[in-house]
């Protein structure tokens, strides 16, 4: 059997993963918590081991998009093709085929509403060429943004065994998000979009049922588990909170919940009871 130094190396890392880093990639269960205007951590667990980003994977996407639409090399109305990589990628997307278009508008609230696939993967091919070049930049901007332990290899979230990160980098990634695009930020609590005659609705449970929440973003795969990056203010305080490896939907957003309620001013008329949860069966019947 032949082997090349490539090879070699590419087994290093995937050995390094499952030895080392990635037993904590496979531990899941994490959370951490921020007061987003002093910069205080308010409680982690496990808040710099290593886990799968899953969707959230889509907030880089994202920042990249705000970040090229800010310095002009897109805009809004802009056109994107749909190539055949994107249109493969199932589950959650436009799905407008292959050789058609979407807006720059359309694909980004398609990435934050819907979680599409497709649309992370026509702004990426748009702004790097292809996926795996974009995937670089992606990588290069988490470290820039001081999230030294993320790794991405795409531009969904879909399964890689390589793509890592922890809920700490999250938490910094939807810091950097409001800092440095703050009107785009406000996108982020759509809880539903039209597109193409059709009203969709997201699966962001908590943007539902918490009093003061305005995003971020969900994701799950089979290998991450339920992760959220969730957003929210009250009385002029704002936290972010990150949950990764729920085992489901629900009980990821009440753990989210739990931990907002701990560290947000007290209200009488809170929307976080149990009765206002609203199911999210598209999230937890499909990855991604």
């Amino acid at each position: 059997m032949h082997f090349t130094l490539r090879t070699l190396a590419s087994a290093a890392v995937s050995l390094g993963l499952l030895l080392g880093g990635a037993s904590s990639a496979f531990a899941g269960k994490a959370h951490f918590v921020l007061d987003a205007q002093t910069g205080t951590v308010l409680e982690a667990e496990n808040a710099d081991e290593l886990n799968y980003p899953a969707s959230l994977t889509k907030m880089m996407t994202i920042y990249l998009a705000f970040e090229a639409l800010r310095d002009g090399r897109l805009t809004w109305d802009q056109r994107l093709t749909m190539s055949e990589n994107a249109n493969s990628k199932e589950p959650f997307k436009l799905a407008v085929g292959v050789g058609r278009t979407v807006s720059v508008r359309e694909a980004v609230m398609g990435m934050i509403v819907l979680s599409a696939n497709d649309a992370s993967i026509a702004i990426g091919e748009q702004l790097a060429g292809t996926e795996t070049a974009f995937a670089k930049v992606m990588t290069e901007k988490a470290h820039q943004l001081g999230m030294a332990r993320t790794v991405f290899k795409n531009a969904n979230g879909l399964p890689d065994p390589e793509q890592v990160t922890t809920a700490r980098d999250m938490a910094t990634l939807g810091i950097a998000l409001m800092r440095d695009f703050p009107e785009e930020f406000a996108l982020f609590s759509n809880r539903r979009i039209e597109f193409r005659g059709m009203k969709l609705r997201g699966h962001n449970g908590v943007m539902n049922r918490y009093e003061g929440a305005d995003g971020i973003k969900t994701g799950y795969t089979k290998a991450s588990g339920y992760n959220l990056v969730t957003s929210a203010t009250r009385d002029g305080k704002r936290l972010v909170g990150v949950v990764m490896g729920g085992e489901t939907a629900e009980k990821r957003d009440n753990q989210m919940i739990g931990l907002l309620d701990k560290y947000f001013p007290a209200t009488t008329d809170s929307l976080s009871s149990a009765s206002t949860v609203e199911p999210a069966a598209a999230e937890t019947t499909k990855t991604n």
